[in-house]
């Protein structure tokens, strides 16, 4: 039997609980990879009351045994490494000779950024809700085959004019478009320098190092950023991320091999939420949804944003199923649900399923729902499947239903142990050949 190489991925628009998930799987891993996205991308991990937010870094990085790789498709900002690296040493979490980053990984640098809030402020322009961290902009460049590499900025010469050159080009264009003062190339040469002498230590040629482990027989986790629906080809085009985030993309984003890979482990809330703009057939507005974003706490971990909410979409999750080739689901936030005396579930859509690839095709769509009863019983904290309440019990069972996708753990709660792994689920089975197989305490059933 082959070595777990495991994909974990967001099945929504993102913040599903990612973070927690590959925290909690990681242990059973000897490496962690990131494949896609950049620093806008926030994973929460509680461990102990104590709350580690991670942008770049995958979580793994905080269970101590697993080595943790940023893969080169990832778009670093080194400033922001640094940081998320200094945090976690402050927090007694030491990252070095376990911490990983592509030599091919795309770099943002500062005229990223500013050409990204601009866009975003300019009147007249689609507001896309970016978080103006140059993400989008420096994947542009790496698609234009004019971007830096972490490779390159130990090549003085290449990086004292790869900035020169580009800065003539994005402060004429700042300048011209969006009214924005010019930016400096020495002073950012000389940053750039001194961020590059720092993250040097951590920097490996990353695809070589997971090839050879999955050579050598050792398990590895494959971790996203953003959801499914957020994927630049397949999600809610043009209210997307800048790169793809489905399960496709962890090859692309990693330099493994399609056949190396054993499975997919998807990631959705209890009810569903989205940050920015763009479609959201199920979104909850007025008092209820402000109930929800309260209970639920929908603020964006790294930006602070209220995220919008809503009820639970089984078709939008039948499309990230078939996308990513679905063999388990994570339930997160189900507490979350505990006072609602009636949750509506979307089911379907009048006039079929059919998902639209352009955005007006999402403004003719219109849910339809089946309610079912709430528990209005507490659940946060439960770790076993015959300890929740009948009701709670039904409706996962009735959301994997109409998902057609297995739901192999159930998540009560931010800490760690707060967490039900159903006893003989798929997942437990994908995970068969890790060291540790997760198991909550007590007996459990899958729904």
């Amino acid at each position: 039997m082959r070595s777990p190489c495991v994909i974990v991925v967001g099945a929504q628009w993102g913040d599903e609980g990612k973070g927690k998930v590959v925290d909690l799987l990681a242990g059973h891993f000897a490496w962690i990879a990131r494949y896609q996205g950049g620093h806008n991308a926030g994973h929460t991990v509680v461990i102990g009351g104590q709350r580690f937010i991670l942008q770049l870094i995958p979580c793994g990085v905080l269970r101590g045994v697993s080595k943790a790789v940023i893969g080169n498709g990832v778009v670093l900002d080194p400033q922001a490494l640094v940081d998320e690296i200094a945090t976690l040493r402050a927090a007694g979490v030491d990252v070095a000779g376990k911490l990983f980053v592509s030599t091919r990984a795309h770099v943002i640098l500062p005229y990223h950024r500013s050409i990204e809030h601009a866009a975003e402020s300019a009147p007249g322009r689609l507001r896309i809700g970016t978080t103006s961290r140059g993400i989008g902009p420096a994947y542009e460049d790496k698609m234009g085959r004019r971007g830096l590499r972490v490779a390159d900025l130990y090549d003085a010469a290449l990086l004292r004019d790869h900035i020169r050159e580009a800065l003539a080009e994005k402060n004429a264009i700042a300048a011209a478009l969006y009214n924005a003062p010019p930016l400096d190339a020495g002073r950012i040469l000389e940053t750039y320098q001194s961020l590059s002498d720092q993250i040097r230590p951590f920097v490996a040629d990353t695809g070589a190092l997971l090839n050879a482990a999955a050579a050598r027989g050792e398990s590895i986790l494959l971790e996203g950023a953003q959801g499914a629906l957020l994927d630049i080809d397949h999600g809610t085009y043009p209210f997307v991320t800048s790169s793809s985030t489905t399960a496709g993309g962890a090859c692309i984003g990693t330099g493994l091999a399609p056949t190396r890979l054993t499975g997919a482990i998807g990631v959705s809330k209890a009810y569903c939420t989205r940050v920015g703009g763009g479609p959201f057939p199920t979104e909850l507005a007025g008092a209820a949804g402000d109930a929800l974003r309260r209970r639920g706490n929908e603020f964006g971990s790294v930006t602070g944003r209220p995220r919008r909410v809503g009820w639970f979409d089984a078709p939008l999750m039948r499309y990230a199923a078939a996308l990513n080739g679905l063999d388990a689901l994570v339930v997160t936030k189900l507490d979350v649900l505990d006072e609602f005396e009636r949750i509506p579930v979307c089911v379907g859509y009048k006039g079929g399923d059919v998902i639209p690839p352009a955005a007006a095709g999402w403004e003719a769509l219109e849910p339809v729902y089946e309610e079912l009863p709430g528990w209005q019983t507490p659940t946060e904290g439960v770790t076993r499947w015959d300890d929740l309440p009948l009701r709670a019990r039904d409706y996962l069972a009735f959301l994997a239903r109409v998902s057609g996708v297995e739901i192999g753990m159930v998540s009560t709660g931010p800490e760690r142990g707060q967490t039900i792994t159903l006893a003989g689920s798929r997942l437990e089975r994908l995970l068969g050949a890790a060291p540790e197989a997760p198991r909550a305490s007590g007996q459990s059933a899958r729904p």
